[in-house]
């Protein structure tokens, strides 16, 4: 097993796909959200060298996602500590692929066209304070490549995900801005072409990045090896996709409308289906992860989770910390 440091320095962590933390839920009624708790989930990712998260809105009602964002903003805006925190959006949906597989655990019901919807991003961006850093949909759907124009011509980072497109519709949407893969390899059918197949074309994009999430359930750490070394260690990003249950141990928890089961492993899975549904992971174990399963450097893996995404969505890269390292995580 390869040896961790004990310390290491670097730019603090960010982290591009939280849709929560610690009993908070960024996809839950927005009414029930507090400064409070937004503090102590900043609390708790500041002690674990993690500068900035990005809090991520899912497929829901068009509605209901435009009040989150604006309850969001009120929060965030109070706060100076919590506006450096938690600076900006991911919006993950509505406009996705509707198909058992690729849409993941998000509601099929609220899956929505740009074509049919398309003042919902400039809502969310006017609800929120103009803090949205990245949009995933699926190119393939009808307006998405217009949108996704829209969308890099604004100083918003489009991202592909949750799709089944085809390699000349993600050739499209890279060529309209398209700049990163969402969570690649998650959100896609259980089985696929042999090796023609919507992960390898954007296995193969040169000019699209791609995140992944380092926790050994959402893939082996065998194939996540080999998806970095396709898109090199410059061009990967680490997310945690956390949800409300992380750091809160086994147990049953509610995940928007419905509810999920986190299992002694930490995998998060539906009740009674088995499948995958956000993650548990904090985003320092997913950099040990990388480090210890995928041949990389630890200075690499590290930069995946800091230096990489901030070049990708636009953010500052954040002031250097110093932590201890165990196989539990980091500590401030």
């Amino acid at each position: 097993m390869r040896q961790l440091p004990k310390t290491f320095t670097g730019p603090g962590l960010i982290d591009i796909q939280v849709n929560g933390y610690a009993g908070l839920s960024f996809n839950d009624d927005p009414a029930d959200w507090t400064v409070e708790q937004f503090r102590r989930v900043s609390s708790m990712l500041w002690s674990r060298g993690i500068a900035a998260a990005l809090a991520t809105l899912i497929t829901s009602d068009s509605e209901a996602m435009v009040a989150r964002a604006e309850r969001y903003r009120q929060i965030v805006e109070s706060d100076e500590e919590l506006c450096q925190r938690f600076p900006k959006l991911h919006i993950e949906g509505p406009f996705i692929s509707p198909s058992d597989g690729p849409r993941g655990a998000h509601s099929k019901q609220y899956c929505r066209l740009p074509a049919g919807m398309p003042d919902l991003i400039e809502r969310l961006r006017q609800a929120s304070g103009d803090r949205i850093a990245i949009v995933t949909l699926a190119p393939e759907l009808p307006g998405a490549i217009e949108l996704i124009g829209q969308l890099a011509d604004s100083g918003i980072c489009p991202a592909i995900g949750h799709t089944q497109a085809s390699a000349g519709a993600i050739d499209e949407a890279i060529s309209a801005g398209a700049r990163i893969s969402t969570h690649l390899g998650n959100g896609t059918h259980l089985e696929l072409p042999r090796l023609e197949n919507y992960v390898q074309s954007q296995l193969a994009a040169d000019r699209l990045a791609a995140s992944f999430i380092p926790d050994g359930h959402h893939m082996p750490f065998t194939t996540l090896k080999n998806f970095i070394r396709a898109k090199t260690p410059g061009r990967s990003i680490l997310v945690s996709d956390a949800i409300s249950a992380t750091e809160m141990g086994p147990g049953e928890y509610s995940l928007g409308r419905g509810k999920v089961v986190v299992l002694e492993s930490g995998r998060c899975v539906v009740p009674g289906e088995g499948h995958l549904s956000g993650s548990t992971l904090t985003l320092d174990v997913g950099v040990i992860n990388t480090f210890r399963h995928c041949g990389v450097g630890f200075d690499q893996a590290w930069a995946m989770a800091s230096a990489n995404p901030a070049g990708v969505v636009g953010l500052p890269v954040p002031q250097e910390v110093t932590v201890r390292v165990s196989r539990d995580g980091f500590k401030q």
